[in-house]
């Protein structure tokens, strides 16, 4: 085997392997850079007619990475749907994703009475859920702040944390989670800020409207 078939079949695997990932982000990564080492082969070769198609895949990867990455951070993309912690549509949510959920928040025990809950969708697909508890004194405390896995690369659960006012509504005046939380670059991006000692929590100020 030749260097060159070396090539090609290192973009055959990677594009075999784009189709096993669930995250919608590293789907189109890899697949893009599967398709252009396809198409480099298939030219080196003279296979013309897999050359074309693996170029029009492509540009197709780009296409979607590029409004991907461009509505990542886009609250146009993105709705914010508050529900009750009893909602039926919720419990199904949070039964479906419920083996994820025990690995990323394995301290979750479920809807509590007294706390608020969000669903962030894109479209008609639920990619999130948040949910604060109220602890008394102004302080309310993120129980959960779960991705579902197509949507893990981005961080949908920001477009809550923007929207202060709805916290305020409710009386709160600081946000906390603990223990300290595994992905800390995300919680610092919302508005978090880290304890200065090690026993304290994470804390977000909610300022007044």
């Amino acid at each position: 085997m030749n260097w060159l078939e070396v090539i090609g079949w290192i973009g055959s695997v990677l594009v075999v392997v784009s189709l096993m990932q669930a995250r919608v982000l590293r789907f189109r990564v890899l697949n893009l850079v599967g398709a252009v080492i396809a198409t480099g082969y298939n030219i080196a070769i003279g296979v013309w007619p897999f050359a074309a198609m693996n170029g029009a895949i492509a540009i197709i990867d780009v296409y979607w990475l590029a409004r991907l990455l461009r509505e990542r951070h886009d609250e146009a993309a993105y709705e914010v749907v508050e529900v009750r912690p009893d909602d039926a549509y919720l419990a199904r949510v949070l039964d479906v994703h419920a083996a994820d959920i025990a690995r990323f928040a394995p301290g979750y025990a479920g809807p509590r009475s007294g706390s608020v809950a969000f669903l962030v969708v894109r479209g008609d697909e639920t990619v999130g859920v948040v949910q604060v508890h109220d602890e008394g004194a102004g302080t309310g405390r993120v129980q959960l702040d779960y991705v579902t896995p197509r949507f893990r690369d981005f961080t949908p659960g920001e477009f809550v944390y923007r929207r202060s006012g709805v916290f305020r509504e409710r009386g709160f005046e600081r946000l906390v989670v603990e223990p300290v939380p595994a992905n800390q670059d995300y919680f610092r991006r919302v508005g978090f800020v880290a304890p200065t000692t090690p026993a304290a929590s994470w804390t977000h100020p909610l300022p007044t409207p």
